[in-house]
């Protein structure tokens, strides 16, 4: 039987206000997540505040019943080696992880443009790769994580074909988000299948295909959680699956919509997984 655990992205939040109307409230986030019904959160480096402290962090986590199941590392990686700022804020990411064995390094792409697109792309999983590297050597387990605005280098069915196909699997997973590929154009159990021996981490948004922002609430798009959490189970994967609602309630009203996502995943997934 799969070992899964269900966890919150902080993503929710930092929309409204671009992350200003609930900066420094991660341990806000945490409370939230765990009334949710939710066992683990994953914050993003940049927007962790005070809880950056990783004894702060862990006290707050413990006090709701929350583990900390990992920290999206968000940034550019444009270049051909890391920046000094970058490796900064990578060896920074890393000294919190230490503190929380299991939790994943969740290497992100921050979306700029799509310019010199095959040297961007080569250079995107160069420096994943040595970050990945470097974090393994501290004891860290690795995962990648694509995503989908017109802006990202890492959003199309050839974008996957270089960069995941390029990954060192002897340093990093994969981290799909069900969303992004829909987003993409890809079929999400067609991509799932093609890079099965990288899955370690997985992120549920749900998709409406409408507007610049095609994303609805946990639940009410078009993509099938069931047949994906089944996918899941039936290989034996041995992790978190983290929601990160995108839907433009989720602007207004972020508590609420983790709270449905919780509920909807209690009432739908969590049976699969037992």
């Amino acid at each position: 039987m799969a070992k899964i655990k269900f966890g919150s992205e902080v993503y929710t939040w930092f929309m409204q206000g671009s992350g200003q109307a609930y900066n420094n409230k991660l341990d806000h986030m945490i409370k939230v997540a765990g009334e949710s019904g939710f066992a683990g959160i994953e914050p993003m480096h940049f927007w962790m505040g005070d809880l950056a402290d990783p004894a702060k962090l862990k006290e707050h986590l413990d006090k709701n019943n929350v583990e900390l199941a990992g920290i999206a590392l968000v940034c550019g990686w444009n270049e051909a080696t890391e920046t000094a700022d970058e490796r900064k804020q990578a060896d920074d990411t890393f000294a919190i992880l230490k503190n929380f064995p299991g939790a994943k390094l969740c290497t992100v792409p921050l979306p700029t443009n799509r310019k010199n697109i095959h040297e961007r792309r080569l250079n995107l999983v160069k420096n994943v790769n040595a970050v990945s590297r470097r974090a393994v050597e501290q004891g860290i387990s690795c995962s990648f994580h694509p995503n989908s605005p017109p802006s990202s280098v890492v959003r199309t069915q050839e974008d996957y074909d270089v960069i995941i196909n390029s990954l060192d699997p002897t340093v990093t997973g994969w981290t799909p988000d069900v969303g992004h590929i829909a987003r993409g154009g890809m079929d999400v159990i067609a991509t799932l299948d093609k890079w099965s021996h990288l899955v370690d981490h997985i992120h549920y948004k749900d998709f409406s295909g409408n507007g610049p922002e095609p994303w609805a609430k946990m639940g009410t798009g078009k993509l099938d959680f069931h047949k994906i959490t089944e996918w899941l189970v039936v290989r034996k994967f041995e992790g978190w699956i983290i929601c990160e609602d995108e839907c433009h309630e989720a602007i207004g009203d972020p508590d609420g919509v983790t709270r449905q996502n919780g509920q909807w995943c209690k009432d739908n997934l969590a049976g699969l997984v037992e």
